[in-house]
């Protein structure tokens, strides 16, 4: 299927290596304007490495890394970061934890509590305004943290197991936030995660990547799988499966 929307990230022959131990290998992908991408790899191919070389965390061995075809630089481009561990401040209020992005990015005092109370909405999180981290449930916390990244407008959101330790139930749920407010935002998600099924779920498309030295061994397409997904559905299911052999070292 063609992909008629902007690159709007472009990584081109990206290795990382420490000493002599290769942990990337010339990697080169395109990510679109508002592209939902999912990342998934066998245990111990490098997904954290991946992440933090992606982002510019970690400098690149060689290789190039552009958005918007400029060279990645925090000063010029607004990138996000969501992690598995929920990381709110536990001396902030839940619409402190929201609005601090966006102060860091010195955006207008005027303009901070319109976008603030939108994602709250969208989110939400209204109710859970004046409480404190140690008030919310796990899932809560990760909801707030989903919102802090989404308020900033991002060039680029990386996610990286964001829903690793919530139960089910929660997971399901949070995930499907998170399509609803990708979708009503239209910004660029690069999804991290070693749940195959949950790639399938979200992703436009997944990125599988091999064991070290760890390259990128085939992007599967699933645009055609309307969201909201159903899990027992015939194609779904035979793309998890595909998916899944891709991912097998065994």
């Amino acid at each position: 299927m063609e992909d008629e929307r902007t690159v709007k990230i472009k990584v081109q022959n990206l290795s990382k290596h420490f000493g002599d131990l290769v942990v990337l290998d010339d990697i080169s992908f395109n990510i679109h304007k508002g592209e939902f991408l999912c990342v998934v790899g066998p245990t111990g191919c490098g997904k954290p490495t991946f992440c933090h070389v992606v982002t510019s965390l970690l400098p690149v061995t060689s290789g190039s890394i552009t958005i918007d075809g400029e060279a990645i630089d925090f000063k010029k481009h607004n990138v996000a970061f969501c992690f598995q561990e929920p990381s709110c401040l536990p001396w902030r209020t839940v619409y402190d934890n929201i609005k601090i992005g966006l102060s860091i990015k010195n955006v207008p005092e005027q303009e901070i509590p319109d976008r603030v109370n939108h994602i709250m909405e969208l989110t939400g999180l209204t109710k859970f305004r004046d409480f404190y981290p140690n008030q919310l449930s796990a899932g809560t916390k990760q909801r707030v943290v989903v919102a802090r990244a989404f308020v900033t407008e991002t060039d680029m959101l990386l996610m990286d197991e964001p829903f690793g330790q919530l139960d089910t139930c929660t997971r399901f749920h949070i995930e499907n936030l998170l399509i609803e407010l990708w979708q009503k935002t239209g910004q660029t998600v690069i999804f991290v995660t070693h749940n195959l099924e949950e790639s399938v779920y979200l992703a436009e498309r997944v990125l599988v990547l091999t064991p070290k030295p760890t390259h990128v061994k085939e992007i599967v397409d699933v645009r055609h799988l309307p969201h909201p997904r159903n899990i027992a559905d015939p194609e779904f299911v035979r793309l998890r499966n595909h998916v899944t052999d891709l991912v097998k070292w065994w």
